[in-house]
């Protein structure tokens, strides 16, 4: 037997459905990886040509490492044109502040965990534009190579062998 509806005491009011539009990030985000190095990386689209992070201002164009300026970290102009490869070749130079936190691995590895991830967050940014420029270069690929892991029964190392006594 089907109960009888109960009649609705209150009136529904209807209150107008806002469309959200989609915003676009005020940054880009990703994750670099080389050897045991790891670098999380941020692009900010700076509109108005800084952006405050904590407590530092960074303007366009400039790069922060672990809250030290790039070339403090990353000193000497061979290293400064090996981080300034992924915006040269998308013609990027000076639109986007950087800033990464790096840990893991020395300073080689820690420079290539960085460039990995500048360039997939660069490749988050305009994906048509960008994605196939930065996969010719080779800047997407993860480099594979790791430490060898050490066997047990061999000496300290990963292929170094026990010294056999001769008498």
């Amino acid at each position: 037997m089907p109960r009888p509806k109960k009649q609705q005491t209150e009136a529904k009011t209807e209150k107008p459905v806002e469309k959200k539009t989609a915003k676009k990030p005020s940054f880009y985000q990703a994750v670099g990886r080389r050897k045991e190095s790891t670098a999380r990386v941020r692009l900010y689209v700076t509109g108005n040509g800084e952006v405050t992070i904590g407590n530092q201002t960074i303007k366009s164009g400039e790069m922060i490492i672990n809250n030290r300026p790039i070339e403090q970290y990353f000193a000497g102009e061979m290293n400064k044109r090996i981080y300034m490869e992924p915006f040269r070749t998308t013609n990027t130079v000076g639109r986007f502040a950087v800033s990464a936190i790096i840990s893991g691995g020395g300073l080689f590895g820690q420079l290539g965990a960085f460039i990995h991830g500048v360039s997939r967050s660069l490749e988050k940014a305009d994906k048509e534009k960008f994605r196939l420029i930065l996969k010719k270069k080779g800047f997407l690929t993860r480099d594979p190579r790791a430490k060898e892991r050490r066997k047990a029964g061999f000496a300290q190392k990963a292929r170094a062998k026990k010294q056999s006594p001769k008498r």
